[in-house]
Formats: C-alpha cells, structure tokens, sequence
C-alpha cells in the first residue's frame, strides 16, 4: 500500500478555563490558585503534561499576568515585567545558571514589593530545585506549593480527547477507554501515545479505532 502523505502542521493547544477538566487530581491546585495567596506568591508543582501550563494560562488570562520561561529571564527588562502579576515557568531549570537565578531573585522582589502576584511553576517541591542562590532558594520555598497529582481514570481520558482535539481529531468508540486502561499511567505517556496514534493514522490511512490503540500497545510491548 502506497504511504499516505503526511503533514506536520502545528498542533492549536487550548489553555481557557473552559478547556481545562476538574478532577480530584487537580481540583486543590485549582482552588488555590483562585483563592488567597499568602505572601502574594504560590508555586504550582506536578509531574510533565499534568497542566501546569495550562493552568498558568489560566490564570494569566484571568489575571492580566505575563507568562515567561525562566531560562528566560536574563535577558529580559526586569522593572517593566514587576508592573503587573508575574508566571515564571520551570525555575528548577535555571538551577546554576547564576544570571537567571541573579534575575529571578531581583524578579520576586520587585513584583511583590509593587504589590503584584509572582506565580513560579516546577515538577518537584522548591525544596528540591537545588537553586544556587541561598537567599532565592529560601524565598521560593516560603512560596505556598499546591500540588498536580498523578492523573485519575477521568482526568487522564479528558486528557487525551483533548489532546486528540488539539490535532483536529475525533476517536472512534472505546479508544480513550481502552488507552486507559492499558497504557502507562501519566501524562508524559498520554502525549506519546496521542502523537504517534496520529501519526500512524496518517501513515496508514486509517480512523483513530481501538484496533489502530491495540496495534499501538503491542508495538511498544514487543
């Protein structure tokens, strides 16, 4: 059979509220970022893929922040982004990279001494980000840290159909259902799965069916 053309188009992710399910997995990290902040700062921690990123957006969205990746940051006019509420995303990234941490730390003081909201995000608690600096090391780990949890049956299959709707497809019945029940239990895995699922439906000209997701299974059993 003749290979089907393929084209790599980019993938719209949608970060709105109204995209994003409500599960117990993530429902506290939810609430607190909609409730009091102590101190006017929070960390948001969970694994790759639970949503951190997207909740940020979220939260940017609704709050009027501006969203930067801390490796970032040094290059950027620190004065001008402490004018308004701040998301800092994957600071343990930054960890020995002494201009980006010198940033960050003059970053934190500057949104919060101008009454602003500085939220950081990482995959461990701050306590384990190793940062370099002693004196930015202690202010994010007085940061409130709410946790994304590994993903429930609900909140994993809501996961992948929206990650299947991000690349404009739609699975056949009993897809979600049976990746579910089968495949590794993370977000990480889900996206894998999601990528090459429409990649080979592309390749071999086939609908997104729960036999293309056993075929799938089995290849990476094998």
């Amino acid at each position: 059979m003749t290979e089907q053309l393929r084209f790599d188009l980019p993938v719209r992710t949608a970060l709105g509220r109204e995209d994003f399910f409500v599960s117990p997995a993530n429902a506290i990290a939810l609430a607190a970022l909609d409730g009091v902040w102590p101190g006017e700062k929070m960390v948001l921690t969970g694994p790759a893929g639970a949503g951190k990123t997207h909740l940020a957006h979220v939260w940017a969205g609704e709050s009027g922040a501006r969203l930067i990746p801390a490796m970032d940051l040094a290059k950027q006019d620190l004065p001008d982004l402490a004018q308004g509420p701040i998301a800092v995303e994957d600071v343990p990234r930054i960890a020995g990279r002494r201009d980006d941490e010198t940033a960050l730390f003059h970053l934190h003081n500057m949104v919060l001494g101008n009454g602003h909201r500085l939220l950081m995000t990482g995959r461990l608690v701050p306590r384990r980000w190793a940062l370099s600096l002693p004196d930015l090391q202690s202010r994010c780990e007085g940061a409130t840290s709410v946790a994304l949890d590994t993903p429930d049956d609900a909140l994993l299959g809501a996961v992948m159909i929206k990650m299947f709707a991000d690349r404009g497809i739609r699975p056949k019945d009993g897809v979600i259902l049976y990746l579910v029940r089968h495949m590794e239990r993370s977000f990480a895995a889900a996206a894998r799965v999601v990528d090459r699922l429409d990649h080979m439906s592309m390749d071999r000209g086939r609908d997104v069916n729960r036999q293309l997701a056993i075929e799938l299974l089995r290849e990476d059993q094998a």
